[in-house]
C-alpha cells in the first residue's frame, strides 16, 4: 500500500530509505513480522524509485526526440535552398 507520503518522497529520499531497509534485512536479528514489514516497505520504496526513473527516462526521450526534430527541420530547410 503506497501512501501519500511516498508520493512526495524524492528519488534520493526513497533510495536512501531503501538502502537502509536492505541493510537491516541483511543484518538479520529481526522477527519474522518485522522482516515482512521491512520487505513490504522495501517494495513500496522500489516502486517509488522506479516511477521516478521512468519519469526521468520519459523526459530524456522527449528532449532527444525534440532535438532530433529540430535537427531534421534545420536540415530540411538547408535542402530547400
Amino acid at each position: 500500500m503506497t501512501g501519500k507520503v511516498d508520493e512526495v518522497l524524492s528519488y534520493e529520499q526513497a533510495r536512501d530509505e531503501l538502502v537502509e531497509v536492505v541493510r537491516r534485512l541483511e543484518a538479520g536479528g529481526t522477527t519474522l513480522e518485522e522482516s515482512l514489514a521491512l520487505w513490504e516497505r522495501g517494495e513500496e520504496l522500489a516502486r517509488v524509485c522506479r516511477r521516478w526513473l521512468e519519469g526521468a527516462r520519459a523526459r530524456l526521450d522527449a528532449a532527444l526526440a525534440e532535438e532530433e526534430d529540430a535537427e531534421g527541420a534545420a536540415e530540411g530547410g538547408e535542402r530547400a535552398r
